[in-house]
């Protein structure tokens, strides 16, 4: 016993330390290279006991390398004399036994990762992901082997992504023959070398999983701007230069803590379980209905849920009406997508064509409740119940917030209710059937105020233009299964930094739109005021301001250097020999995507659009919307090969004139009037 005791002698001599060196093994090499084994402190001693148990976990027995740490050798009594050196540990007589690598290089820009059964590798950074042998899965979505590789983004403004080895089903095979299979398989991925490392590491159920580095034109143009290439990957001092970080870093990932991955409770997982199997049924096309206050997971869990739910059927319907964070289309917009594709990353990584899009134009529904109803039933009229739909809703659930969401209930008839709450988050009332029931709306009525069992809205057909079949049959709402999910989602946004950290996320949407207009990668980036605008004319296209009311000898000033809703209107446009046309109330219409209005020519009347929709769906467009969503600062001061005076950027600034506020789209009140401006840098429109 006392042979297999390491006690180092105290002393300041360099020959000692390298005798002591050369007895440890590579398990205890700590970041600190001096540090000497008898002076460990409990932390060191907590470290040291977290890589020996690794290293028990990957197969390397310490017990019997010779590497054996007492608590005598880490706590020595002060009384205990000082030993002599040490003498050399004999090897063992087998191989070493250490912990297997998880990741492998293999070749540039690709890297194996081989994950046994139940394991996880938590990231951050973008690649691609092909499973080639095993199964994994990747925020709710299963990838096998045998699947097409998955884009994934795993962004610091999120949590990070994890890619899990889960358990699958295998025939009844002995070891020998698992590993002829997975050599099969490898053979036209992989190398010879690789394939002998992954059979030397091979154990039953693991998963083997190919790392790719992936570029895409729109996260070329995210990162091209400053101050946001810190999105993806983070650079920072690393104590460990290791082949895994080299090929990690080849592929453009970092690993990450497993503290930092997305973690869901067990309430959301039963939830989503549930939600799941009911949607696999034979008419399964529930309503499912996600509500919740701000910051408490229900964009991640809509996420996750689509994913799950993709992995059992073709597709899932999704309407958005959070109007501040859209999951699918730059913000401002309600929308109705059917989606066939995982997601598996953040809003502004997969900008998408909905099925349906109408622009509210303004970030948030306050002081315009009607025309957010009105927008809400125009939209999901479009919904054919085919497959399950989920509802996201606003984060706003107080005074007319909750208000507001009873009438959504009662608008949509959801099948489920999952209702989020948290600790940290606003009181909010459990929305059960009979709470709805018996609660008056900002428009509805309580059951107690109707004469039947289904919802007779008068007061609500009179304010909404229902169609005349819908005025004669009632709107039954039959009742909803409410599901309640505890949330502990981690977020670091207080109410102080909470707008400026929506208002990066509404930036970025917008950017990773803007991101289409790119040439396809391997091409370089082209700057926004390099490529070129569609001309159009001022009598082909009606005009509207959304959120503010414009002089019209204005309307070209607040036109011109704007983000623009591409939308199509019923009347007919083309009978007006000049321009520009105004409409005196906004339209509820289709809008076909978005552009930059990056000019206009006063002489041949025309507009310069810059937009990524495709010329055939430009021609149904005749009405441009402009409301309070802005085009990102650093589109107009940090576009590459601009010279001289930057356009649209002044410091010489008038904030006192009307609608020159900084709180863009909000209605002036007495309290705005006599608020008192400093004046700084500001973005101005100059017509051409």
């Amino acid at each position: 016993m006392a042979d297999s005791q390491l006690i180092l002698k105290r002393g300041s001599f360099r020959s000692t330390w390298l005798r002591a060196r050369k007895t440890r093994t590579q398990l205890v090499l700590s970041r600190r290279p001096r540090r000497r084994l008898g002076t460990l402190r409990w932390c060191g001693r907590r470290r040291l006991r977290r890589r020996l148990l690794q290293a028990q976990a990957a197969g390397a027995d310490w017990r019997e390398s010779g590497c054996l740490v007492s608590s005598a050798a880490t706590r020595r009594p002060k009384s205990a004399a000082p030993s002599r050196a040490p003498a050399a540990v004999p090897a063992p007589s087998g191989p070493a036994s250490l912990p297997i690598p998880p990741v492998r290089p293999a070749g540039p820009g690709r890297a194996l990762l081989l994950l046994p059964l139940e394991q996880g590798f938590t990231f951050s950074g973008i690649c691609r992901v092909t499973c080639l042998y095993g199964q994994v899965q990747v925020f709710g979505f299963t990838i096998s082997q045998g699947q097409p590789a998955q884009e994934v983004f795993s962004a610091y403004t999120h949590s990070r992504l994890t890619i899990n080895a889960v358990h699958y089903s295998m025939p009844e095979k002995s070891k020998k023959e698992m590993k002829r299979e997975a050599r099969a398989l490898l053979r036209s991925h992989l190398n010879r070398d690789d394939r002998c490392w992954l059979m030397k590491n091979f154990s039953p159920l693991c998963s083997i999983v190919m790392l790719e580095q992936l570029k895409t034109s729109t996260v070329n143009f995210l990162v091209s701007h400053p101050g946001l290439s810190y999105v993806f990957v983070q650079e920072s001092p690393t104590f460990q230069i290791n082949s895994e970080h080299l090929a990690l870093r080849s592929v453009g990932i970092r690993r990450e803590k497993k503290k930092n991955g997305l973690r869901l409770t067990e309430s959301a997982l039963s939830a989503m379980e549930e939600l799941v199997t009911v949607s696999c049924e034979v008419d399964g096309c529930p309503v499912i209905l996600v509500c919740g206050s701000q910051d408490v997971g229900k964009s991640t869990f809509n996420r996750y849920l689509i994913n799950q739910l993709l992995n059992s059927i073709s597709c899932v319907d999704y309407l958005e009406c959070d109007l501040g964070q859209t999951e699918f289309t730059p913000p401002g917009c309600i929308s109705l997508l059917n989606i066939t594709e995982p997601v598996l990353g953040p809003p502004f990584t997969h900008q998408r064509t909905p099925q349906k899009m109408v622009y509210y134009g303004k970030p948030s529904c306050k002081n315009n409740y009607e025309n957010y109803i009105e927008i809400i039933k125009y939209v999901f009229s479009s919904y054919k119940r085919e497959s399950p739909l989920i509802v996201n809703t606003m984060g706003w659930v107080s005074d007319k917030g909750l208000l507001l969401l009873i009438d959504l209930i009662r608008l949509l008839s959801p099948s489920h209710v999952v209702q989020f709450s948290s600790g940290r988050s606003k009181y909010m009332p459990n929305l059960t059937p009979d709470y709805v029931d018996d609660m008056d709306g900002l428009y509805t009525k309580s059951k107690s105020r109707v004469r039947n069992r289904g919802f007779q809205l008068a007061e609500f057909t009179e304010s909404l233009e229902f169609a005349d079949e819908e005025k004669e049959s009632p709107v039954v709402f039959t009742g909803h299964k409410l599901m309640c999910v505890q949330s502990d989602f981690a977020f670091r946004k207080t109410p102080r930094n909470r707008e400026s950290h929506n208002k990066v996320l509404r930036d970025l949407a917008v950017l990773g739109y803007l991101g289409q207009l790119q040439p396809p990668v391997p091409k370089p980036l082209c700057p926004l005021h390099g490529l070129t605008p569609y001309q159009v004319p001022f009598n082909a296209v009606a005009l509207r301001i959304i959120h503010a009311d414009v002089a019209p000898t204005h309307i070209l000033y607040a036109v011109n250097a704007s983000w623009v809703g591409l939308c199509k209107i019923l009347d007919d446009v083309r009978g007006y020999a000049h321009g520009p046309i105004l409409l005196a109330q906004t339209p509820i219409c289709d809008c076909l995507g978005f552009g930059i209005c990056r000019g206009i020519d006063m002489e041949k009347r025309l507009y310069h659009i810059l937009t990524p929709v495709p010329p055939e769906e430009l021609r149904n467009v005749n009405c441009l919307l402009v409301g309070a969503i802005s085009i990102p600062q650093c589109v107009f001061k940090s576009q590459r090969g601009l010279e001289g005076t930057i356009p649209y950027v002044t410091t010489d600034y008038n904030c006192k004139l009307p609608g020159a506020s900084e709180k863009i789209g909000a209605r002036e009140t007495e309290e705005t009037r006599e608020e008192k401006v400093h004046p700084k840098p500001k973005l101005y429109r100059k017509i051409n």
